[in-house]
């Protein structure tokens, strides 16, 4: 399959160079992107402050 040198005739520039299909880094930085993105979504909706309800209602 792909040894350590896959890469190497590929000329990626921008955002190409670190997230692709080509390169095991590539490859990496895209599943640690995925993963970021859930964790940083689970986060924010459990440390978000919750809605306050008043303990006596009035009527």
């Amino acid at each position: 399959m792909a040894g350590h040198d896959s890469g190497a005739q590929y000329n990626f520039t921008g955002i190409q160079k670190f997230f692709n299909s080509y390169t095991m880094t590539g490859r990496r930085n895209c599943v640690l992107a995925t993963f970021v993105g859930i964790a940083m979504t689970f986060l924010y909706f459990k440390l978000k402050p919750k809605k306050q309800t008043p303990a006596v209602k009035e009527k």
